[in-house]
């Protein structure tokens, strides 16, 4: 029963990207062929409210549901991680059409053959396990 809460939450956004059309394919080309602004409004109005987010609970001091402290560390600062890591998301991005976020709202809506998209992802984090302590991190 305590899981109820997050089960709701994830409904809800899930609703929230159906109709901002932010699980959709079309709307996913549109933005990597710089047609259309839309999806480059929803994703910079997400860093906007995640970045000025963590800005508040630092500055703040605020603290989490049951009074303990959001400690959010720094991390260590280097180009390569970042490139290489954002190259392969966009890239598979691309060739999928879609961010691997919503593969379950697109199931709940129907979209099957995303169900490849998710073998991946799983087949992807268990190599990531087997390969975590001999990666630079």
């Amino acid at each position: 029963m305590k899981l109820v809460k997050f089960f709701i939450v994830g409904i809800v956004f899930g609703i929230v990207l159906t109709k901002a059309e932010a699980v959709s394919w079309y709307r996913i080309y549109e933005m990597f062929m710089f047609q259309s602004f839309h999806m480059y409004g929803i994703i910079g109005t997400a860093i906007f409210v995640g970045v000025t987010g963590i800005y508040l609970i630092k500055k703040k001091e605020i603290q989490g549901f049951k009074g303990a402290e959001i400690k959010i560390q720094d991390k260590d600062f280097s180009y390569s991680r970042y490139i290489i890591g954002g190259t392969m998301f966009g890239l598979g991005w691309g060739l999928v059409g879609c961010c691997p976020g919503p593969i379950f709202i697109l199931i709940g809506n129907g979209v099957f053959s995303i169900c490849v998209v998710l073998l991946g992802a799983l087949l992807g984090t268990y190599i990531y396990g087997i390969l975590k302590n001999k990666l630079p991190h």
